[in-house]
């Protein structure tokens, strides 16, 4: 396990606190640049660009691309930060409304209340975006949006309630991940390393409503098991654990993507587990530190997202799909963290690290790229180089000879000089006459 270190720092200006999942980085305002959108346990919607330690935006929460927020107590609000009635910058071009003309949500809807996560994505494949809260009495529900509005100015509609679970532990994580067919499938975390496929039985269960109104006689099929509950290990230190996962891990565009998705786990005693489906676990990390947060981001650039799990302390761990392992450590303790594209700087996004602190300050690490994850040497960099090899047979060097080769890498990279002189030595004749017409000397090949 490595150790890397990361400069490239910005400090954000957040007064407030916050719930560790009230965080996350996205297209706010439909101009293609990622803003960090941040909500406290005031009620207050805090959205920030670039590198302005100032919120760009803040909007109210008493409770084109929409920003979507839910209280503890229920109330389900849009707001649209791209409508120009709705910005009102002031000198120094931030958006925060006086509170007599502060920007009221395009849309309010009341729900349960007690909301402890939320996710916004397509669960049952149908090309449409469904809405899923977990909340924290064990119970997570599937949200449907249904459209009223003739035109795209105007949004109308309300959330139609599609689905009920009620599961066996705590709910700390939401996630999806195809299936074995490619489809999509609902995750649930569980405690103690475990997670739930939560089915999406809708569809079947609207027809046998209907089958049922038709038919006199009462339907003799068993009801349809829409939890199923996996355990990743026979062995758990805890069973009451939380834990987080993420799914919809990407590995590049080989053929590698056919089948089940990969996912990830987390725990708060330090387990960290990549999957491949229900059955096939790729790794396994114990680490000594209580993982709270977990997250996915490509920091090589080749296609392949690296698990991103973050401790209290601002320890970090980056692991690859072959368990390679690299470490980071934020320089405060952390109350919220969350990993993904941001454009801080350059007017482009780039892979990102956000910790919230405990001392009203939000830290974006920028720009966190790695060349490769795996450990290397200078030998193995420079042999892959076509140019290294005629520098050695120019100089007298068997490639084959490692111990040689160590030798001169050695003695050009901390005596240079005396490598210089060596070479202009044996171009002279015995009489001590130059004859540098006749040679050619190298000078600090590497």
């Amino acid at each position: 396990m490595r150790s890397v270190s990361y400069v490239q720092r910005v400090a954000l200006d957040f007064g407030g606190s916050l719930f560790p999942r009230a965080i996350c980085l996205g297209d706010a305002d439909n101009d293609t640049l990622n803003e960090l959108v941040v909500g406290d346990t005031n009620g207050k919607l805090y959205v920030y660009k670039n590198d302005d330690s100032k919120p760009w935006a803040v909007r109210s929460c008493q409770g084109m691309n929409l920003v979507v927020a839910v209280s503890a107590e229920g109330w389900f609000h849009l707001f649209d930060l791209t409508s120009p009635t709705s910005k009102h910058p002031d000198a120094s071009g931030h958006h925060e409304l006086a509170a007599a003309e502060e920007q009221k949500p395009v849309f309010k809807q009341h729900i349960p209340a007690n909301t402890k996560v939320m996710l916004i994505n397509d669960i049952d494949g149908d090309g449409k975006c469904e809405l899923v809260v977990g909340y924290t009495d064990r119970v997570v529900r599937a949200f449907r949006w249904e459209d009223w509005s003739e035109n795209s100015d105007h949004i109308s509609g309300q959330l139609l309630l599609l689905k009920k679970w009620l599961l066996e532990g705590q709910v700390d994580s939401l996630s999806v991940n195809p299936g074995p067919d490619g489809s999509p499938e609902m995750m649930v975390s569980q405690p103690g390393c475990g997670y739930a496929i939560l089915l999406c039985t809708w569809d079947s269960e609207q027809q046998a409503t209907t089958e049922g109104r038709d038919n006199s006689a009462p339907g003799s099929e068993a009801p349809i098991r829409d939890v199923i509950l996996h355990q990743t290990s026979g062995r758990i230190h805890n069973k009451n654990v939380s834990t987080h996962l993420i799914g919809s891990i990407a590995r590049g565009s080989s053929s590698e993507n056919s089948g089940s998705g990969l996912f990830a786990l987390c725990t708060l005693d330090g387990t960290l587990k990549l999957m491949e489906g229900a059955d096939k676990l790729l790794w396994s990390v114990q680490v000594d530190h209580q993982l709270f947060a977990l997250e996915k981001l490509d920091v090589t650039g080749n296609g392949h997202e690296e698990v991103i799990a973050c401790a209290w302390d601002g320890q970090t761990y980056i692991i690859d799909h072959n368990r390679t392992v690299a470490r980071f450590q934020a320089d405060e303790n952390v109350s919220a963290f969350c990993a993904g594209l941001y454009a801080c700087k350059g007017g482009s996004n780039s892979p990102c690290l956000v910790y919230v602190s405990f001392n009203q300050k939000i830290y974006i690490y920028w720009d966190v790229q790695l060349e490769r994850m795996e450990s290397t040497n200078l030998l193995k960099i420079l042999d892959c180089n076509p140019e290294f090899g005629s520098l050695l047979q120019q100089l007298g060097v068997e490639r084959s000879d490692v111990s040689a080769v160590k030798n001169l890498i050695h003695k050009t990279l901390y005596f240079p000089e005396k490598r210089q002189q060596s070479s202009t030595t044996q171009c002279q004749d015995p009489a001590g006459i130059d004859s540098s017409a006749h040679c050619t000397v190298v000078q600090d090949p590497l």
